[in-house]
């Protein structure tokens, strides 16, 4: 088994950094991940190292954790050596001595001995800093060292070390960079193998499928569940069961994580057949304009938020052209009736994660101490709304979704009639949805497009599917 990682100063100097960040102020504990089972012990999920591990130890095996003491520099890494019953089954393997070794630490132990570090931290009335743990058995872990409660393992969770890794995580350096560049450029290819292969009687099974194998023959994987559907209404569905039948169209987001585990995230929106109808065209017009404004807009020290809202009131402004809306755009965007047609936010952080980091807590990623997260329709579901910084990476990724369960219940309370035709919406039911989506550096004056270019206007899209 060969390990695919940066240079081990890259992650010395990761770890330095997280040092200093804390402070003399006891312990980090970071736990990798292990293997899952699916429907019986020895068959498993695919296995996906925790990414806040992999950036700072980069070791992509199962059963390790790591402790940084703050005020010795003191690193080890935890993990048991393989038994001769392990190595009939995989092979020999690097020891986790070797393998620590690679990034830079000096020091293992058998994974059990960890609790001795702990416990003795704890009775020193040292503070163990952990981040909050997504896995289950992460969490019956830390509830057995912490010797309390599944509930009240929330309550040990280091504010202080989430912080501390977000500012670091979140600025990506030139190496992490060009990773996201590999990783978009085989999402690229994954969408035009989808978009070349759809046609008319095909299922969307089928279409996933070629994703698949597009990010298998290129040493990655799908970053997440494949979006492959004609029913784009529905945000974030995993159905594939549906056929392709001309006149609809197919709304594909979908993103590949490279061998270093950072990751894509395009949507497209094309049509089935050769062209899309003229009302399809209407509103993917009314999408990739306020699409448009919204990447003019990406520049260090302006907050996403008011990026989403501008590219809101965008696409009222469009969506007014056709008759869907009515009124002065501002004022329908501040009464929140644009979410009838965009409910969802217009992008997130991108790294390791599809969602960088949202295991942290979105709080803590997409917003600070002073701008809060928002609880109403709409504002609630958009992940990054804090000030952008040179050296984010996120995605913009607005859309348009006819939901009619939306219509029957606002129209029954006559909601937004100052500013939604209803009748005329009544009649693009059966219209679903589109999405446009690319992925964005911030650099120190604007922003730049990661990976190739990927075809999004009206011409460029028929053109590939003719």
């Amino acid at each position: 088994m060969k390990l695919q990682l940066f240079d081990k100063q890259v992650y010395t100097d990761r770890r330095n950094i997280l040092k200093q960040t804390i402070g003399q102020d006891g312990i980090i504990l970071l736990l990798g991940n292990e293997d899952s089972s699916m429907n019986y012990k020895d068959n498993c999920y695919p296995f996906r190292q925790d990414s806040t591990f992999l950036y700072y130890f980069g070791l992509d095996v199962q059963n390790l954790a790591a402790i940084i003491d703050t005020d010795t520099g003191e690193e080890v890494v935890f993990g048991n050596e393989l038994t001769i019953d392990d190595i009939i089954w995989t092979g020999t393997l690097p020891t986790v001595h070797e393998m620590a070794g690679l990034v830079g630490v000096t020091q293992t132990k058998p994974l059990d001995q960890i609790l001795h570090y702990v416990h003795k931290a704890l009775i020193a009335g040292r503070k163990v800093h952990i981040l909050p743990p997504y896995r289950p058995e992460n969490r019956i872990k830390l509830a057995t060292w912490f010797n309390v409660s599944l509930a009240d393992v929330q309550d040990h969770v280091s504010v202080k070390l989430i912080k501390a890794v977000i500012a670091q995580r979140v600025i990506k350096t030139p190496l992490e960079i060009q990773e996201m560049e590999k990783a978009v450029d085989i999402s690229v290819d994954m969408q035009l193998a989808v978009i070349k292969a759809t046609r008319p009687g095909i299922k969307e099974y089928e279409l996933v499928a070629i994703a698949n194998e597009v990010a298998l023959a290129a040493n990655g994987r799908l970053g997440y569940g494949a979006i492959i559907t004609t029913h784009g209404q529905t945000l974030h569905t995993h159905y594939y069961g549906n056929i392709l039948q001309d006149g609809n169209m197919v709304l594909s987001d979908i993103g590949a994580e490279n061998d270093m585990h950072y990751g894509g995230d395009l949507t497209r929106t094309f049509p089935v057949g050769r062209s899309f109808t003229s009302k399809q065209k209407e509103l993917y017009e009314v999408v990739l304009n306020s699409m448009n404004h919204a990447i003019s807009l990406l520049k260090p020290g302006i907050r996403y938020k008011d990026i989403h809202l501008a590219a809101c009131q965008k696409l009222v402004e469009g969506l007014k052209q056709v008759n869907l809306m009515k009124g002065d755009a501002a004022e329908a965007v501040a009464a929140g009736a644009h979410t009838m047609f965009f409910q969802c936010g217009l992008g997130h952080m991108l790294g390791m994660d599809t969602h960088d980091m949202e295991d942290l807590g979105e709080p803590y990623v997409g917003y600070t101490d002073t701008l809060k997260k928002e609880t109403v329709f709409g504002l609630k579901s958009l992940r990054l709304g804090r000030e952008l910084e040179a050296g984010y990476i996120l995605t913009v990724e607005p859309g348009i979704y006819i939901i009619p369960e939306l219509i029957d219940r606002w129209k029954a309370e006559n909601k937004y009639a100052d500013f939604i035709n209803y009748d005329v919406l009544n009649t693009y039911r059966d219209f679903s949805g589109i999405r446009i989506e690319d992925n964005f550096l911030i650099t120190d004056t604007g922003s730049h497009l990661l990976g190739k270019y990927l075809p999004k206007t009206l011409k460029e899209i028929e053109g590939l599917r003719g």
